[in-house]
């Protein structure tokens, strides 16, 4: 069975587009300078910054956070033992083999699939 994204016992994360660190720090219960070190170990965790510098975390930062700190205080694993598990997280999330690519579904370039269109029908013409 697979575990959830976040954990059943999380916050409840407001709905809004970007929370400061000091918000996500209250959700969190953590200080704001764990979150700013966990920016420097996780790379996939890289928050947006405002024109004035602030760190605005939008919700998927905030749920990447959180699993971020069960791994590290629930599960009691490390900095690189919780980066590798994040890592093949996100592997398994990702689809495997031609049967499952999105590209195969759809033509890269719009004209071949015309071209092919076009062809159909002219040959229906004849």
């Amino acid at each position: 069975m697979t575990e959830p994204a976040v954990p059943i016992d999380a916050p409840e994360i407001p709905d809004k587009l970007y929370f400061r660190i000091g918000e996500v720090a209250s959700l969190l219960a953590v200080e704001p300078y764990v979150l700013r070190y966990w920016e420097t170990e996780f790379p996939s965790l890289a928050p947006k910054k405002s024109g004035t510098g602030h760190r605005l975390y939008r919700r998927k930062d905030v749920e990447l956070l959180l699993k971020i700190k069960q791994l590290l205080y629930e599960k009691r694993y490390t900095i690189e033992g919780a980066r590798q598990s994040l890592h093949n997280d996100s592997k398994a999330v990702k689809p495997k083999g031609p049967e499952h690519r999105q590209a195969d579904l759809f033509t890269p370039d719009p004209l071949v699939g015309i071209r092919t269109e076009l062809a159909s029908i002219l040959e229906i013409l004849k």
